[in-house]
Protein backbone atom coordinates (compact mmCIF):
# COMPACT_ATOMS: atom_id res chain seq x y z
CA UNK A 1 0.00 0.00 0.00
CA UNK A 2 1.43 3.42 -0.82
CA UNK A 3 1.87 5.47 2.02
CA UNK A 4 1.55 9.52 2.31
CA UNK A 5 2.51 11.31 4.89
CA UNK A 6 0.87 14.92 5.60
CA UNK A 7 2.08 17.03 8.36
CA UNK A 8 0.84 20.13 9.48
CA UNK A 9 3.44 22.15 11.62
CA UNK A 10 1.05 24.48 14.33
CA UNK A 11 1.78 24.87 17.76
CA UNK A 12 -2.42 26.36 18.28
CA UNK A 13 -3.54 23.07 16.04
CA UNK A 14 -1.40 20.84 17.95
CA UNK A 15 -2.32 21.95 21.52
CA UNK A 16 -5.68 21.17 20.25
CA UNK A 17 -6.52 25.80 20.96
CA UNK A 18 -8.28 25.05 17.20
CA UNK A 19 -9.22 22.22 14.46
CA UNK A 20 -6.40 21.72 12.11
CA UNK A 21 -8.26 22.39 8.89
CA UNK A 22 -4.99 22.56 6.54
CA UNK A 23 -4.20 18.73 7.47
CA UNK A 24 -7.77 17.92 6.51
CA UNK A 25 -7.51 19.88 3.14
CA UNK A 26 -4.36 18.21 1.79
CA UNK A 27 -6.15 14.61 2.82
CA UNK A 28 -9.30 15.79 1.12
CA UNK A 29 -7.62 17.04 -1.78
CA UNK A 30 -5.36 13.95 -2.60
CA UNK A 31 -8.41 11.24 -2.42
CA UNK A 32 -10.08 13.27 -5.16
CA UNK A 33 -6.51 13.30 -7.20
CA UNK A 34 -5.22 10.15 -6.83
CA UNK A 35 -6.97 6.50 -8.06
CA UNK A 36 -4.09 4.66 -6.71
CA UNK A 37 -5.24 3.50 -3.30
CA UNK A 38 -3.16 4.65 -0.66
CA UNK A 39 -3.05 5.28 2.75
CA UNK A 40 -2.22 8.75 5.09
CA UNK A 41 0.22 9.32 7.99
CA UNK A 42 -0.40 12.02 10.00
CA UNK A 43 1.07 14.41 12.38
CA UNK A 44 0.06 17.22 13.63
CA UNK A 45 3.39 19.23 15.48
CA UNK A 46 4.00 22.43 17.11
CA UNK A 47 6.54 24.92 14.88
CA UNK A 48 9.60 23.51 16.18
CA UNK A 49 12.29 22.36 13.99
CA UNK A 50 14.08 19.68 15.32
CA UNK A 51 10.62 18.33 15.47
CA UNK A 52 9.93 18.64 12.21
CA UNK A 53 12.90 17.28 10.78
CA UNK A 54 12.40 14.34 13.16
CA UNK A 55 8.56 13.76 11.71
CA UNK A 56 9.94 14.21 8.26
CA UNK A 57 12.69 11.92 8.65
CA UNK A 58 10.35 9.35 10.46
CA UNK A 59 7.92 9.15 7.85
CA UNK A 60 10.65 9.36 4.86
CA UNK A 61 13.09 6.54 6.32
CA UNK A 62 10.91 4.33 8.54
CA UNK A 63 7.51 4.37 7.16
CA UNK A 64 8.93 4.86 3.43
CA UNK A 65 6.05 7.52 2.56
CA UNK A 66 6.29 8.30 -1.05
CA UNK A 67 5.54 11.77 -0.05
CA UNK A 68 4.86 13.65 2.44
CA UNK A 69 3.27 16.85 2.11
CA UNK A 70 3.44 19.91 5.15
CA UNK A 71 1.13 22.74 5.95
CA UNK A 72 2.48 25.70 8.06
CA UNK A 73 5.49 27.41 8.96
CA UNK A 74 6.35 28.59 5.25
CA UNK A 75 5.58 32.56 6.13
CA UNK A 76 8.54 34.84 7.02
CA UNK A 77 7.46 34.75 10.85
CA UNK A 78 10.23 33.63 13.56
CA UNK A 79 8.53 30.28 14.34
CA UNK A 80 8.44 29.70 10.57
CA UNK A 81 11.09 26.88 9.67
CA UNK A 82 9.50 24.10 7.86
CA UNK A 83 11.74 25.16 4.74
CA UNK A 84 14.70 25.29 6.66
CA UNK A 85 13.50 21.76 7.84
CA UNK A 86 13.16 20.80 4.70
CA UNK A 87 16.38 21.92 3.17
CA UNK A 88 18.10 20.14 6.36
CA UNK A 89 16.74 17.14 5.69
CA UNK A 90 16.76 17.00 1.66
CA UNK A 91 19.51 15.58 -0.64
CA UNK A 92 18.31 17.17 -3.30
CA UNK A 93 15.93 20.75 -3.36
CA UNK A 94 13.29 21.49 -6.04
CA UNK A 95 12.77 25.00 -6.69
CA UNK A 96 10.38 24.55 -9.33
CA UNK A 97 7.72 23.98 -7.04
CA UNK A 98 8.20 26.72 -4.87
CA UNK A 99 8.74 29.02 -7.82
CA UNK A 100 5.12 27.79 -9.56
CA UNK A 101 3.10 27.66 -6.36
CA UNK A 102 3.61 31.61 -5.40
CA UNK A 103 3.73 32.21 -9.03
CA UNK A 104 -0.10 30.76 -8.98
CA UNK A 105 -0.75 31.89 -5.89
CA UNK A 106 0.68 35.72 -6.93
CA UNK A 107 -2.41 35.68 -8.92
CA UNK A 108 -4.85 36.15 -6.08
CA UNK A 109 -2.76 37.79 -3.44
CA UNK A 110 -0.12 40.01 -3.56
CA UNK A 111 1.44 38.32 -0.02
CA UNK A 112 2.28 35.49 -1.85
CA UNK A 113 5.73 36.87 -2.01
CA UNK A 114 6.44 36.26 1.47
CA UNK A 115 5.62 32.80 1.03
CA UNK A 116 8.17 30.25 1.09
CA UNK A 117 6.90 26.84 0.04
CA UNK A 118 9.34 24.26 -1.07
CA UNK A 119 10.22 20.93 -1.86
CA UNK A 120 12.92 18.26 -1.80
CA UNK A 121 13.94 14.64 -2.01
CA UNK A 122 14.94 12.62 0.63
CA UNK A 123 16.27 8.96 -0.50
CA UNK A 124 13.21 7.97 -2.32
CA UNK A 125 10.30 10.71 -1.09
CA UNK A 126 8.99 13.61 -2.28
CA UNK A 127 8.43 16.51 0.46
CA UNK A 128 5.95 19.59 -0.34
CA UNK A 129 5.97 22.26 1.52
CA UNK A 130 2.13 23.63 1.46
CA UNK A 131 1.04 27.20 2.84
CA UNK A 132 -1.68 27.45 5.63
CA UNK A 133 -4.97 28.28 4.51
CA UNK A 134 -7.12 25.40 2.36
CA UNK A 135 -8.07 27.68 -0.27
CA UNK A 136 -4.47 28.02 -1.04
CA UNK A 137 -3.32 24.68 0.03
CA UNK A 138 -5.78 23.79 -2.75
CA UNK A 139 -4.35 26.27 -5.41
CA UNK A 140 -0.71 24.95 -4.85
CA UNK A 141 -1.73 21.74 -5.60
CA UNK A 142 -3.28 22.35 -8.91
CA UNK A 143 -0.30 23.88 -9.64
CA UNK A 144 2.38 21.38 -8.95
CA UNK A 145 0.74 18.22 -8.82
CA UNK A 146 0.14 17.10 -12.35
CA UNK A 147 4.31 16.91 -12.03
CA UNK A 148 4.40 14.96 -8.71
CA UNK A 149 3.54 11.14 -9.97
CA UNK A 150 6.92 11.34 -12.74
CA UNK A 151 8.79 13.39 -9.88
CA UNK A 152 7.90 9.99 -7.64
CA UNK A 153 8.78 7.58 -10.82
CA UNK A 154 12.33 9.31 -11.58
CA UNK A 155 12.94 8.90 -7.52
CA UNK A 156 11.97 5.06 -7.71
CA UNK A 157 8.88 5.63 -6.06
CA UNK A 158 5.76 3.62 -6.58
CA UNK A 159 3.41 3.92 -9.20
CA UNK A 160 0.84 7.09 -9.17
CA UNK A 161 -2.58 7.22 -10.99
CA UNK A 162 -4.68 10.41 -10.77
CA UNK A 163 -8.14 10.54 -11.10
CA UNK A 164 -7.89 12.50 -14.87
CA UNK A 165 -11.10 14.07 -14.35
CA UNK A 166 -9.75 16.00 -11.15
CA UNK A 167 -5.98 16.30 -12.38
CA UNK A 168 -3.99 14.80 -15.11
CA UNK A 169 -0.49 13.62 -14.54
CA UNK A 170 2.04 14.54 -17.23
CA UNK A 171 4.50 11.52 -17.68
CA UNK A 172 6.59 11.96 -20.94
CA UNK A 173 5.87 9.72 -24.38
CA UNK A 174 8.27 7.01 -24.20
CA UNK A 175 10.10 7.00 -27.33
Amino acid sequence: MVKIGVITASDRASKGIYEDISGVAIQDTLKEYLKTPFEIEYRCIADEQDLIEKTMIELCDQLECAMVVTTGGTGPALRDVTPEATQNVCQKMLPGFGEQMRSVSLQYVPTAILSRQSAGIRNKSLIINLPGKPKSIRECLDAVFPAVPYCIDLIEGPYLETNEDVIKAFRPKAK
